[in-house]
């Protein structure tokens, strides 16, 4: 079912009770107000009667035959019953009919002083009438005709009304339920009209301040991203099969020329080499690959425990050692390399040094940070410092190499992304962005700052608990 109609038939169910409600306790009143006035206009009927029959200490029946020949008798199908003390009937307008009243009942008026009651054929009221040394018990019966006809005419008159009002509720309830849904409606028609092609600078109508509205703002925002996304996601495929493509077309194109006729020992050796680096190099490209997949991934998908940051450093060269393993004889990576691992100020308790997260991840951050700055070092030493504070754990992670222009220095943590100064030195501009993914992942910061010339220092900032 469409929400207007949903809304349509919610509004009309709604009313439809309330107004059965509202005419339920009016003729509820009603009929109470009408029993209350005709109980209390017998009431008065009675010691109206009892006043009038007794004069002078004595019952003057005689004067009220006569008054119920003349004009006494005006209510509908109205009995008179007076009896005295004794409970001898004394007088009874009705006629051929004999005349039954309950002892318990006479004996109820006379003790209490009044009795009312509603029978089917109409109400019942008693009095116990004192004057002088003389008391009657009168009992005045009558049917109230015309208050049950208003009643009749009322409860008919509100039955045609709730109908009525059902109709044109349900035909108010569908103009504005459409009328309120229209955006909504607009807003489908213009949702789908978009996909992957059109992404690009789309978005829907979002005039107002209701709650459809912001459900606009909210998905034109949602657009943006999405289009962010598709961008980035074509441009890392792009540069992805780019990167990729490379070193295996100098993989096969060095291999074809090798076997292209016989060599000499020393020029396999050569060739075998040059492949080998090209491997390596694709090695760590499909790695990197993985690592920006892994570090992508949902923070409830991976398992957190306490690190001590400086152990994790403290293991950093082993595990550069093995990332790149036994390298070719002269080449930069046999160089020794070193990292110099420093305190701005020594911790009270080990507690300032431990951070929450995952141990995998967080290697593959410095390791990717450390590989950097060892690469860039004109000595081929990475510096680091380690800071504390309350809530955090710092790292510094600093190189003294070429250094990376103002300009693009907001760009660097883009996947894929190098340098204009750095493409001599090998690489494949994923390990920034993969370390600013798992920063963010840790609920951390990680940020850099840098000058041509002067090296390049990356701060990161690690929360103690997430």
């Amino acid at each position: 079912m469409k929400i207007k109609y949903k809304i349509a038939l919610s509004y009309s169910i709604s009313a439809f009770v309330l107004l059965n409600t509202f005419a339920f306790l009016a003729y509820y009143f009603s009929s109470q107000s009408r029993k209350a006035e005709y109980l209390e206009r017998l009431e008065y009927r009675a010691r109206s009667i009892a006043n009038v029959i007794i004069e002078d200490d004595y019952v003057r029946v005689d004067l009220l035959r006569k008054l119920d020949k003349t004009t006494f008798q005006d209510l509908y199908k109205e009995t008179i019953l007076v009896y005295n003390p004794s409970y001898d009937l004394l007088y009874s307008n009705v006629k051929d009919t004999a005349i039954r009243t309950p002892r318990r009942l006479l004996d109820y008026i006379k003790k209490n002083g009044e009795y009312s009651h509603e029978r089917d054929n109409g109400e019942l009221v008693g009095v116990y009438y004192t004057e002088g040394s003389v008391s009657v018990i009168v009992l005045v019966t009558s049917f109230d005709k015309y208050g049950f006809q208003n009643l009749q005419n009322l409860r008919q008159i509100l039955i045609i009304e709730i109908v009525v009002a059902i109709i044109l509720l349900v035909i108010v309830g569908y103009f504005f339920a459409k009328r309120m849904v229209q955006p909504i409606d607009k807003l489908v028609q213009q949702v789908q009209t978009i996909n992957a092609s059109n992404l690009q600078g789309m978005t829907v109508d979002a005039k107002g301040k209701d709650e459809i509205a912001q459900l606009g703002a909210n998905f034109n925002t949602m657009l943006v991203r999405l289009s962010d996304a598709f961008d980035l996601q074509k441009s890392f495929v792009s540069n992805a099969s780019h990167e990729l493509r490379t070193p295996l077309a100098a993989i096969i194109s060095q291999l074809q020329v090798a076997l292209s006729k016989d060599r000499s020992k020393e020029v396999y050796i050569d060739v075998l080499n040059s492949v080998l680096e090209d491997a390596r190099h694709l090695s760590d490209l499909s790695n990197g690959l993985l690592q920006l997949a892994q570090s992508g991934m949902d923070e409830r998908q991976f398992i957190s425990t306490e690190i001590r940051i400086d152990e994790l450093l403290l293991d950093m060269s082993n595990l550069i050692k093995l990332k790149h393993g036994p390298a070719a004889p002269g080449s930069e990576l046999q160089k020794s390399s070193r990292i110099d691992i420093d305190f701005l100020r020594l911790p009270e308790q080990d507690t300032d040094l431990i951070c929450e997260g995952n141990e995998s991840l967080l290697k593959v951050l410095f390791l990717n940070l450390l590989d950097n700055a060892l690469k860039y070092s004109a000595d081929n030493t990475a510096y680091v410092t380690i800071n504390f504070t309350a809530d955090h754990v710092l790292v510094q992670v600093k190189d003294n190499g070429i250094g990376i222009p103002a300009d693009e220095l907001s760009k660097i943590f883009e996947p894929f992304y190098r340098a204009t100064n750095s493409h001599q030195v090998r690489g494949h501009g994923l390990g920034l962005s993969i370390c600013k993914k798992i920063a963010q992942l840790h609920h951390g910061e990680i940020s850099a700052i840098s000058a041509p010339g002067k090296g390049t220092t990356f701060t990161v900032e690690l929360p103690h608990r997430q």
